[in-house]
Parts: C-alpha cells; sequence; structure tokens
C-alpha cells in the first residue's frame, strides 16, 4: 500500500484557522488528534478524500451511521427530489407515519416511536419518559457508556470523554447527578445489590447493549437477560441504547440480535441515511404518556423532518429488502477483520484484544480481555496513537480514538479490506519500533 507523508498541508492550514474561531479547531471532540486532523472534501463509498487530495478507506463511516457507505446513489437521489418539496414544515407529513411504521417493523419493542433530531436527545428523553412513567427519580447507567452529552448522563461516559479525560465534565452540577447510579458493565452481582438497596427509587437502567463508546465491549453470556429479569421484576424501565448498534448488529438492532427485549430504545445516526435524526420508542403503556396526549413533555421543531426521514426510510427500505445478503456480508466481513488483527499482533509478539460483532471492531494493545470499562482502560493508549498514525499514513482512517469504534459498510471491497489488513499488520509492528 502506497504510504501519503503527513506533512505542511492545506488540512494543517485550516486547522490553524478553525483554532481561532471554534474550541480545539473542531466541533466535535472526538474529530480532533494529533498533530491535527485532515479536513475533508468529499466521499464516495468506501473512501474519503481530503481537501490535499489524499484517500482514505473509511472505517469510520461518521461513528456508524454510513452501514451503506458514503453518498449511496440511491439514498442522494431521494433526497434530492424531496428538496424540490421543500425542506422543513412545522407541520405533520404522511412520510412521518410511514418511516414510524417501519422502524416499528423491524424493532421488536417498538409499539409506540417518536422521531427527534439526535441520539443525545433520545436518550434524554427516554430516561425522561422512564422518570414520569415510574413516578421515581433515579437511573442507573454503567461506566463507558455513553448516552450523549447531557447532564444525566454524563457520568464515567465513553466516548470522547475517556479519550480526553474528563468523564465528569465541568458544568454539570452535582445536584444533577446525585440521581444517576454508575455501575461496572457486565456486573449482574453490583447490579443486583445496587437495586436491593434502592431498587424501589431507581426510575429505569440506561446501557449499550454493546459498549461502543469504549471501543467493542460485548456482554457476557446471560448479562442482558439477567438485567431484564430484574428489571421487569422490581418495575424498572430497561432502556437499551441503541444508537450505534440498531440496524447494524441486526436488522432489529441488539434486542434481535441478543434475543433480549427491553421497555423502550433509543435510535440514531443509522435511521438518518446520513442526515442528522433519532428517536425513541417502546411501550404504548409507557408513550401514550409523552405530550400532548400525556403529561411527560417534549417537544422539536426539527423532529421527522421531511429531508432526514426521506433518506432514512430510503436506507431502512435497502436493509429490509436486502436483508440477509448485508448482514451476512457484514458479519463475514467484520470475523475477517479481527482475525487478522489477532494474526498479525500475535505474528508480532504484541499482546493485544480484539472485539469484534457482526460489523463492529475493535483493537485493544492490552494482554488483559476487554469485557467491561476497566479493561478498557488498561489499553496502551499511546500506541494505539501510533498505530492510527500510521494507518493515516497508508491511506486508512479509523476513529482516532482507543474508546471508539471501527465499521463496515457494504461499499467496502475485498480489495479494501486486503489492503487495509496489509496496512494493519504494518502498522501493529511499526507501533512498537517507533
Amino acid at each position: 500500500m502506497t504510504q501519503q507523508k503527513i506533512k505542511e498541508t492545506r488540512s494543517k492550514e485550516l486547522f490553524e484557522r478553525a483554532k481561532k474561531i471554534m474550541p480545539g479547531g473542531v466541533n466535535s471532540p472526538v474529530r480532533a488528534f494529533s498533530p491535527y486532523p485532515f479536513f475533508t472534501a468529499r466521499a464516495e463509498g468506501s473512501k474519503l478524500i481530503d481537501v490535499d487530495g489524499r484517500t482514505y478507506i473509511d472505517y469510520c463511516l461518521s461513528y456508524g451511521p454510513l452501514i451503506l457507505g458514503h453518498a449511496n446513489p440511491v439514498i442522494i437521489e431521494a433526497v434530492k427530489e424531496k428538496l424540490n418539496e421543500g425542506t422543513m414544515y412545522g407541520t405533520p407529513t404522511e412520510l412521518e407515519i410511514e418511516f414510524a411504521e417501519t422502524v416499528a417493523k423491524a424493532v421488536p419493542c417498538i409499539e409506540m416511536m417518536r422521531a427527534i433530531s439526535s441520539g443525545t436527545e433520545a436518550t434524554m428523553h427516554a430516561i425522561r419518559a422512564a422518570r414520569g412513567h415510574t413516578g421515581r427519580d433515579k437511573i442507573v447507567k454503567f461506566e463507558g457508556c455513553y448516552h450523549g452529552a447531557h447532564d444525566y448522563v454524563l457520568v464515567k461516559a465513553g466516548s470522547g470523554a475517556s479519550t480526553f479525560g474528563s468523564p465528569d465534565s465541568l458544568g454539570v452540577p452535582r445536584d444533577t447527578v446525585k440521581n444517576t447510579v454508575v455501575l461496572p458493565y457486565n456486573d449482574v452481582e453490583a447490579f443486583e445489590e445496587a437495586v436491593r438497596k434502592e431498587g424501589s427509587e431507581i426510575a429505569a437502567v440506561i446501557l449499550e447493549p454493546v459498549v461502543g463508546n469504549a471501543g467493542v465491549i460485548l456482554p457476557e453470556k446471560g448479562y442482558l437477560q439477567a438485567l431484564r429479569k430484574i428489571t421487569e421484576k422490581n418495575g424498572i424501565v430497561l432502556i437499551f441504547d441503541e444508537v450505534i448498534t440498531g440496524f447494524r448488529l441486526a436488522l432489529g438492532g441488539a434486542q434481535e440480535y441478543y434475543g433480549v427485549k427491553p421497555d423502550l430504545v433509543t435510535l440514531g445516526k443509522i435511521i438518518g441515511g446520513g442526515f442528522p435524526i433519532g428517536a425513541y420508542g417502546g411501550k404504548r403503556e409507557i408513550m401514550s404518556k409523552i405530550s400532548p396526549v400525556g403529561p411527560i413533555y417534549q417537544a422539536g421543531t426539527l423532529s421527522g423532518n421531511p429531508v432526514s426521514v426521506t433518506a432514512g426510510l430510503t436506507v431502512l427500505n435497502i436493509l429490509m429488502e436486502k436483508r440477509l445478503e448485508i448482514y451476512g456480508g457484514l458479519e463475514k466481513n467484520g470475523n475477517k477483520m479481527a482475525k487478522g488483527l489477532r494474526d498479525y499482533a500475535s505474528d508480532a509478539g504484541i499482546e493485544a484484544q480484539v472485539n469484534n460483532v457482526a460489523s463492529m471492531f475493535q483493537i485493544f494493545f492490552t494482554g488483559t480481555p476487554v469485557k467491561d470499562y476497566a479493561s478498557a482502560k488498561s489499553s496502551d493508549t499511546k500506541r494505539f496513537t501510533k498505530y492510527h498514525r500510521n494507518l493515516l499514513q497508508k491511506g486508512v482512517f479509523i476513529p482516532p480514538s482507543q474508546f471508539e469504534t471501527c465499521f463496515l459498510s457494504t461499499a467496502h471491497t475485498d480489495e479494501d479490506l486486503n489492503r487495509t489488513l496489509e496496512a494493519m499488520g504494518t502498522a501493529i509492528k511499526a507501533s512498537e519500533e517507533e
């Protein structure tokens, strides 16, 4: 694979300019990396092309949603046609109904749903719905699970909060998080103990069924089933945050993949087909209490935006029509990437863990099996940074943080995967040599 030297570039010039007007030079902290991020000019299929004309095979895919790759022509044409009819109305549309019906048909737990504008909004409103439904205040979240940047859940979060060493953000009042109970992931006993002590006060448990914001951390056998059993017994609302796993692990998300049905689910990213959107939904008993028919308030001017809904409905219809082909192919390729990484690390004599499920994978430079946030944090993040930088030089882009996930799309070809594995093998060896 041709090596692309990182030197004086227009991206560097743009970064210097951006730092003067945007905090850290970026509009989201996960986009920042040393010495500076490249700036994208355009994207197509499995590739990103930066402002200097360099091409990268992309495994970030805008942090997961682009399961069909960049600029999918079917989605682009559908959006172009919809744009001729306007961009937003502030009134209901028939398309919103079709969209909700399509999502509900695929996702097992959804009896009613509400479209909104982002994953952060989805988790915020799902927690409010759970509190309103139960009349309780406390919530349980798990270390390393990231549920957006709102106050109730920005406690021991994953994603950028881990990368930048501030999982507990300044500006979050102590009184705001006094009702947030934080527990280790994959520890049933810790959860049982918390419920014994505070179960009558706990409104909801929210978790990423596969932790995608601390790398890729899989639920141990029986863990999700145990949470479901305990929450049902104690009248606690179980919320699956499937902003990452929804429509990616399977058509019905992690709840289909693992056979566990939560009370509420939060969705985002992928259901917008590359446009901003989010949704939350679940049991009719809970969702029927949302305004305007119930006392739990939630609103949004951009909710159900016709452009986003058009893009989302287009991608969902493709996923449904080609379900077996798409998900079978992605899982096969995901296993191929994971095996390749394990083999290269073993051949190089480097301690590493590779976690993968369906079309998600990540390498951790540690000798400790990664099954929770603490073990993920044992990773050698300096080595990961070298690994990331070496991949960039070889034209492969993965998320710059150890605590994120690599994703595959249907646009990735066998040639892409083979070239990438070759680059990853070299980058793994180089991470030790530097």
